[in-house]
């Protein structure tokens, strides 16, 4: 039988090495079988007959001529090696039959069977299924009427063949019509996504842009804001030493003292999202080394004390002897300090009473995982996958500009974690963050 592989009609033709040893491979088995099934013919004729073994291994020896031809074999050249190797085989066939028992030989029953394999092994070439179906009918007609004689009976036989091949030829006409069908649909699909890429790409690129852009515009201004902040600092300094050193009552000191400490963290918070944003706009980060989690948990829920004052009770849970992790201290915090004040602006906005925002950090094999929750309403289904998309925000103007959870997970993914959000089952919204165990 023909290998399963359409015909290119091209030259030259290149078989690859592992397609040539599988056509080996079936030549051989193929070979095998037909002579072993000699012993089906001592069965049928109850005696060796050395006509039959010698066209078993006639077809045999065709059969490793073709596939080392084939091999070889292109453009019009393998059509015709094609078409001869389908006339031989049902030839091989027929002569079987015809010795052993014509008419009467249980192997007359294959015959219509050789035009159906053709159609099954090579689909995309009906012509070769025409052709083992005329073969076959001309050899099973001359055998019945060799045999028996009987016209009528050599007809019978004749129909069937051709009803055989027909229906070879009606079933790989089929296929072809579904195949070509499905390599459309698959075109189709293909440049679908191909679009979908673009369109991603061309939305990426505008992204970066944008990004690009705040980062120049945060460069040109992070100087004209330190010289101020300077003064800030300095004078808010010298207000400080010169109120303490009156004489106050204690509860007004305590009062003063409270008022000083606060303004000041908030100027340092000012003056680290000034470095930040110089070190974005640069991209100079300074380089990550060990740091334990719970301490820069600390650092964040202290700047974000602040904000949640009169929001939401923070409350944080981190658990002694937690691995280290491998990143940059600072840019972690502000990581950790963002996801603090969404939460707080979130219960905010919901005006949840009870509001409270939790932190909680736990080591989960060589991962180290930090949960920020909150009870608030958490997030919708039309925003959850949107959330880290550049310039995304469900905030007004005046409080987001929808950079911030995208440079945390950008953050975070440079130091090799994750950062994922999801609904509580519970009710509020979770934040996943996930960093590996430092090994050092």
């Amino acid at each position: 039988m023909p290998p399963p592989h359409p015909i290119e009609g091209r030259s030259p033709r290149r078989v690859s090495r592992e397609e040539e040893r599988r056509q080996w491979r079936m030549a051989g088995v193929f070979s095998a079988t037909i002579l072993a099934l000699y012993v089906m013919d001592l069965f049928i004729l109850k005696r060796p007959s050395l006509v039959t073994l010698l066209l078993r291994m006639g077809w045999g020896l065709e059969m490793l001529l073709y596939t080392w031809l084939w091999v070889r074999a292109d453009g019009r050249g393998l059509r015709w090696l094609m078409d001869a190797h389908c006339v031989l085989t049902g030839a091989f066939l027929l002569g079987l039959v015809h010795f052993t028992g014509g008419s009467g030989s249980p192997y007359m029953t294959l015959v219509p069977s050789v035009p159906l394999l053709s159609a099954l092994v090579q689909p995309q070439e009906p012509k070769l299924a025409i052709l083992s179906g005329v073969t076959s009918a001309l050899g099973a007609l001359g055998i019945v009427l060799v045999t028996d004689g009987q016209v009528l009976n050599a007809l019978t036989w004749v129909g069937t063949v051709g009803a055989a091949t027909f229906f070879g030829v009606y079933g790989s006409s089929q296929f072809r019509k579904a195949q070509a069908a499905e390599h459309e649909a698959r075109v189709e699909r293909e440049r679908r996504e191909s679009m979908e890429k673009l369109a991603k790409a061309e939305h990426t690129r505008a992204q970066s842009e944008k990004l690009a852009t705040v980062g120049r515009l945060a460069a040109s201004v992070m100087h004209e804001i330190n010289n101020p902040l300077a003064f800030v600092c300095s004078n808010l300094e010298f207000l400080r030493t010169e109120v303490l050193a009156q004489q106050l009552p204690e509860e007004a000191r305590r009062e003063f003292q409270e008022v000083f400490d606060e303004t000041r963290s908030g100027v340092e918070r000012i003056r680290q999202i000034v470095t930040d944003l110089r070190g974005f706009s640069r991209m100079d980060v300074e380089e990550p080394s060990e740091c334990a989690l719970a301490d820069v948990v600390t650092d964040a829920a202290r700047l974000a004390a602040v904000r949640l004052k009169h929001v939401a009770r923070l409350k944080v849970e981190m658990p002694e002897g937690l691995p280290e992790v491998f990143a940059t201290r600072r840019r972690l915090a502000q990581v950790i300090l963002n996801l603090l004040v969404n939460a707080g602006d979130a219960l905010e906005e919901a005006k949840v009473q009870g509001g409270e925002v939790k932190v909680t950090g736990r080591a989960e094999e060589g991962r180290v995982t930090l949960l920020v929750e909150d009870n608030g309403p958490g997030f919708a289904p039309e925003v959850l996958p949107r959330l880290f998309e550049s310039f995304f925000t469900t905030k007004g103007p005046e409080k987001g500009t929808g950079l911030g959870l995208t440079l945390s997970r950008e953050m975070v993914e440079r130091f090799g974690g994750t950062l994922r959000a999801e609904n509580r089952p519970e009710g509020g919204a979770r934040l996943r963050l996930e960093l590996p165990v430092h090994k050092g």
